[in-house]
């Protein structure tokens, strides 16, 4: 009585033998020197900083003060809905979600001036919603990231996530975003050409609610069907029906 050992596993146990071969000349390619600038001394002021930062866009969940210059009786606080709009005493749904408070502000002038004669208003971000990130997949702490203001970058996002495992493919991480209509876009993301300092830029800023994902590497995945298909049942296997044989 012998092993009879299917296609299917023979195919599984050839992909992870010649994934777990290749893993020292890929391990070998993965360190390059790159030179790099010498960090500065100092750290830059940060208001030099804040100048060259992006104007900040209004989030769901931010709490609005309009400040009526004019017309005082009609300042009132509101909060961004989850469809990204706002609504006052005096206007209905007008999108803030995306828009800086300047550009809210025009567009609220433009729908008062059918109640008022001239218009003068203040909008003042007073509360920041919390901003949320998700990572998933080969880190050590999977989870919900929460933060105030700008959003994550990718590495900071996953040193909130406790960093990844050895297990993890850094060369494609990929990234969920709800597009336009809420249509899921993906979208790439290379670990390693930060890391090894050859791209800076790839060091992305991360958009309100992204899922990113962090796969599982070939070789790890190899060592998973080696583990599940081939140490725990075919060699189990194999010893059993050579001993019965033996004694036939």
């Amino acid at each position: 009585m012998f092993c009879n050992v299917s296609n299917d596993l023979r195919r599984l146990f050839t992909c992870a033998i010649v994934a777990i071969s290749l893993s020292g000349s890929l391990s070998g390619c993965a360190s390059t020197s790159v030179d790099l600038p010498p960090a500065p001394e100092g750290v830059m002021p940060i208001a030099d900083l804040a100048r060259n930062l992006p104007p900040y866009r209004i989030q769901i969940g931010d709490q609005l003060d309009l400040r009526f210059i004019l017309n005082p009786e009609l300042n009132e606080s509101v909060v961004v809905r989850p469809d990204g709009m706002i609504s006052t005493s005096v206007v209905q749904d007008v999108m803030a979600y995306g828009v800086t408070p300047a550009e809210l502000k025009s567009s609220l002038i433009a729908s008062y001036k059918s109640q008022l004669t001239k218009p003068e208003l203040r909008v003042v971000v007073k509360n920041f919603a919390p901003t949320k990130v998700y990572v998933l997949g080969e880190v050590n702490n999977p989870g919900e990231m929460v933060s105030v203001g700008p959003t994550l970058s990718l590495t900071q996002a996953l040193a909130k996530a406790g960093g990844m495992k050895d297990s993890a493919e850094t060369r494609q991480i990929i990234i969920l975003r709800r597009g336009a209509g809420e249509q899921p876009v993906l979208y790439g993301a290379n670990f390693d050409s930060i890391s090894s300092g050859k791209r800076a830029m790839a060091d992305i800023r991360l958009a309100p609610y992204d899922v990113v994902f962090v796969s599982r590497s070939a070789i790890a995945e190899a060592n998973k069907v080696y583990n599940q298909y081939f140490k725990n049942f075919i060699a189990p296997s194999i010893g059993a029906s050579y001993s019965i044989g033996n004694k036939n």
